[in-house]
């Protein structure tokens, strides 16, 4: 004799395997995927490299576009029985309505988590190749798949209850706005929203971020699941009063979600050698520490053997001590791309600028303006000189050829006197070019 619960079991894993196979849930699948890779991929330059920026961009990708993707196509699918006018005949069916809306609702969900996890595989190797310290962290991919999967649920119910053919695409509409307009929101508040933007370029998640989050979306969910479909529907109570815990303890929590990556506040320096001092870096940029000392190479021929020239430069992230100078600093897409300086020259002209940048107050050159373009010009001369290149800000200043004319010998002397007072903010006590 057949028993008649496995034989229900087998023919509700039948049907799903059935739904998994046909209708939209495949296409939201792929659909996911390409919604998360083609904008991330306009955006390459930005976070290859880094494990930080790759995972802040994934998340808004799958949170502000993907999540409304899900949301209308797993609505479309809770609508399914509406436009077919099967509704009389599930209710006739032996399982139970929450077992009969998890079975439909679940092909969406899983291939949309699957879609995700194809784009986060291929940012991850698009990466990998080219990150110098940390690792991926897998709450945040913890805390978007349980999105996904909590936005999918709500539609699905959304487009049980509501017979308007359009609700689907409006649904869609009104969660991107509701997804994206917390993030212009000054409270701690705005930590709830599943798409809020993260900065994970030197800071990490919390240990207990990714249960958190997960408890805070996937209660919602289980709830509006219950209240819909279970026969005890009081029991939605229950994974409600744990959300709304879990979203107390976000709010209470705010931007102490995340913490910063040690890996952030450790330096790499290469070695010095005659004539080219340290370079130092946090671990992330470490790969492009020889590319650093190509660019800077001219800069620290033209200081080599002068008084007082810095015997280490430093990140400028990191400050700098007595016999440092600071690196210009770069961000990813912009002056560095896949662990490339995009234009050496002007990193090294940065470089330079920041070393005799005096950082004055605006009245402290006092009432002489003759003095204070002086000084502008001297230390135009010498950054121009030191980056290999032509005056920018004074294209027919003398000073730079006074400089280039010097002696060797002289012009040591006289730099060594200059950086002895670039940190000075009195004219007269930087000497005359």
């Amino acid at each position: 004799m057949t028993n008649p619960t496995l034989y229900g079991k087998a023919r509700a894993y039948t049907a799903l395997r059935a739904e998994l196979r046909r209708g939209i849930a495949p296409w939201t699948g792929l659909a996911v995927a390409l919604t998360v890779l083609v904008p991330l991929w306009g955006k390459a330059s930005q976070w290859q490299g880094s494990w930080g920026e790759t995972q802040s961009q994934l998340h808004s990708a799958s949170a502000l576009l993907a999540g409304p993707l899900v949301a209308a196509a797993s609505c479309w699918q809770g609508g399914r029985e509406h436009r077919r006018r099967t509704d009389e005949l599930l209710s006739s069916a032996p399982r139970s309505r929450l077992t009969q809306a998890t079975m439909a609702a679940t092909p969406i969900v899983l291939w949309a988590a699957a879609g995700y996890l194809v784009a986060l595989a291929v940012a991850f190797a698009a990466t990998a190749p080219y990150t110098g310290a940390g690792s991926p962290s897998f709450s945040l991919v913890a805390t978007d798949l349980g999105f996904l999967l909590s936005i999918g649920l709500v539609g699905f119910v959304v487009g049980r209850l509501v017979r308007w053919r359009l609700i689907a695409p409006v649904l869609a509409v009104c969660a991107y706005v509701g997804l994206g307009f917390p993030n212009y929101l000054d409270s701690e508040a705005q930590f709830l929203n599943p798409a809020q933007q993260v900065d994970l370029e030197g800071a990490v998640p919390v240990w207990w971020y990714a249960p958190v989050l997960v408890a805070w979306t996937g209660g919602i969910a289980a709830a509006v699941l219950l209240a819909y479909a279970a026969k005890r529907r009081y029991l939605a109570v229950v994974p409600l009063a744990l959300s709304i815990a879990a979203g107390t303890v976000v709010v209470h929590t705010g931007a102490d979600l995340f913490r910063n990556d040690p890996a952030a506040a450790r330096m790499v320096c290469s070695k010095a050698g005659p004539g080219t001092p340290q370079i130092c870096v946090n671990t992330y940029d470490a790969p492009v520490l020889p590319q650093m000392s190509e660019a800077l190479a001219g800069v620290f021929s033209r200081l080599e053997a002068v008084p007082g020239a810095p015997v280490r430069y430093v990140d400028s992230r990191f400050g700098t001590k007595d016999g440092e100078a600071a690196l210009s600093h770069v961000t990813r897409g912009w002056g560095l791309t896949r662990n490339r300086l995009t234009d050496p020259h002007q990193y090294a002209s940065n470089t330079a600028l920041g070393l005799v940048n005096r950082d004055c107050p605006a009245d402290s050159h006092g009432k002489s303006r003759k003095e204070a373009e002086r000084v502008d010009r001297t230390d135009d001369a010498v950054r121009s000189w030191l980056a290999g290149e032509d005056s920018v800000w004074y294209p027919d200043s003398r000073h730079l050829s006074r400089l280039k004319a010097m002696p060797d010998a002289d012009r040591k002397v006289w730099l060594g006197r200059f950086l002895a007072t670039r940190k000075s903010c009195t004219p007269s006590e930087v000497p005359v070019l």
